[in-house]
């Protein structure tokens, strides 16, 4: 890993979170991971992935000399207003944003936003914002070559609408309810 391929994003929303907990993925590796959801007006943080990528497509080359690469290299940066590669359309949530997906099979540091370490699942969820430290590199799996990003740390920044499920709160307890049963 070098600094050139080593990137902190802004803030962005985070999604699909599994940065405590392993999740079981397809291939049946366990491997830790967010789906960043990138405001496109923050060029700062696109225009940092872009010059990553591009420094891990460089240190490929360099490792594999007269490796042939495809003129388009794919990644996991998408844009959220248009298709999946099935097809499928984004989530609305994803509406003005750019998307990407990131994993690591380590465990990233996790930590608030006074860098505190973050332990509690039901503090980091799908809705809340967050920051990033990713590391760009070129993978070869199964005939597909392309750039991705591996996971090495988020930063809960502030809470946000849950996108799926909810959180439960002291206030929902709070209710007409009588629980005192004779």
């Amino acid at each position: 890993m070098s600094k050139a391929t080593q990137i902190t994003t802004g803030r962005c929303r985070l999604s699909y979170v599994s940065v405590l907990t392993p999740k079981v993925m397809q291939d049946g590796a366990e491997k830790y991971s967010v789906t960043l959801l990138i405001p496109k007006e923050d060029t700062h943080t696109l225009d940092k992935i872009k010059r990553a990528q591009n420094a891990a497509i460089e240190e490929f080359k360099k490792k594999n000399p007269g490796k042939r690469l495809p003129a388009k290299m794919p990644t996991t940066l998408h844009d959220g207003d248009g298709l999946k590669e099935n097809g499928d359309e984004y989530g609305p949530e994803c509406a003005g944003c750019m998307v990407m997906s990131t994993n690591s099979k380590r465990k990233p540091v996790v930590v608030y936003s006074d860098k505190t370490p973050l332990t509690d699942e039901q503090d980091i969820y799908s809705g809340c914002y967050g920051r990033a430290v990713l590391n760009f590199y070129v993978y070869e799996h199964t005939g597909k070559i392309g750039v991705s990003a591996g996971l090495n740390g988020v930063m809960k920044v502030s809470d946000g609408e849950p996108l799926a499920g909810g959180i439960v709160t002291d206030a929902d307890w709070d209710d007409d309810f009588e629980d005192d049963l004779i």
